[in-house]
Formats: structure tokens, C-alpha cells, sequence
């Protein structure tokens, strides 16, 4: 299997997502995976958070010059989100697992969860059978799951309408 950037599970994923406006990455760590989204995503206001201080002074650090603020870095963890309800259209996360209430609360009906895994195969993906379930009961539908080089992602949807997906 070929080696691929860490980075490659999530650029793949949101191939799947439509055009979102507003996105949190959980537990970004520098904020290398928010920076690729801020990038891929130019009109989206892309919030990072993370529960280490240190790892958000210096993803924060990184930012440089954004007058408009669509980038910001928060401290906080993935089991209670410091933001208000139906406020995302995209929830990502990398090599992190996601809280189901909480990630279904942040998004805005309609809108995508990417968990992406830089190693680790599709038995990880949001279709796993007990990660599945609580996904589930909480309204988000697993609607995408692929292998990438070592790595994988899985994307799902939480019920309720939402942009159409973007093409591949």
C-alpha cells in the first residue's frame, strides 16, 4: 500500500460535502487539518478547537493576517463543544473520535461529519457497528466510506436537507 500524506483520509473525504459555510475541526491539534480546510473551503469561517492550550497558542500562531477572522483557534474538548446548537454545516475530525450528541447538536440539519483516520481501516469508519448505532440514533447517516492508502474516512449526514453534495 502506498504511502500517503496524513493529511490525504480528510482532503478525500471532503470531496463529499457540498460547499459549507461554516466548519469545526476537533481536536486540531497545530491546526494543520483547519488550515487545509480554511485552503480547500475560501468563502467558510473554519474553527479549530483543541484541549491543549499550548497546541492552540501555537495553531494560532499559524493564522498570520486574516482580516475578515475566518479562521480562529478554541480551546475546548469534543465531549462539550463551547458552541451554540444547528451552528456548523461540517463537523471534521482527524484521528479523533467523534461525540455523537454533541457533534449532532453543532451541526446544522443537513449538514456533514468527516472523521478521517490517517492509519486505521473502514472497520474504524463511521459504520462501525457501535459508533453506527449511536451515529444513528442521533440522526446522522453513514452515506460514504473508502480506504486511502493506509488510511480511511467515513462521512456522514445528519437528517434534515442541506446543500446538495459536491461533485468528485
Amino acid at each position: 500500500m502506498t504511502d500517503v500524506p496524513p493529511l490525504t483520509p480528510l482532503a478525500t473525504a471532503v470531496l463529499h460535502v457540498g460547499e459549507p459555510e461554516r466548519i469545526l475541526q476537533v481536536q486540531c491539534g497545530d491546526g494543520d487539518a483547519a488550515l487545509f480546510l480554511a485552503r480547500e473551503f475560501p468563502r467558510a469561517s473554519v474553527r479549530g478547537l483543541d484541549a491543549d492550550q499550548e497546541a492552540i497558542r501555537r495553531a494560532s500562531a499559524r493564522v498570520g493576517l486574516d482580516p475578515e477572522g475566518r479562521v480562529a483557534f478554541k480551546a475546548g474538548g469534543p465531549r462539550k463543544l463551547p458552541f451554540p446548537d444547528d451552528l456548523f454545516d461540517l463537523v471534521a475530525l482527524l484521528d479523533a473520535e467523534p461525540a455523537p450528541r454533541e457533534v449532532a447538536r453543532v451541526l446544522r440539519p443537513g449538514g456533514f461529519l468527516a472523521v478521517a483516520r490517517s492509519v486505521g481501516g473502514l472497520d474504524q469508519g463511521l459504520g462501525a457497528r457501535s459508533r453506527g448505532w449511536r451515529l444513528r440514533r442521533r440522526g446522522i447517516e453513514p452515506i460514504w466510506t473508502e480506504a486511502v492508502g493506509k488510511g480511511s474516512y467515513s462521512v456522514g449526514r445528519l437528517q434534515g436537507g442541506g446543500p446538495p453534495v459536491r461533485a468528485e
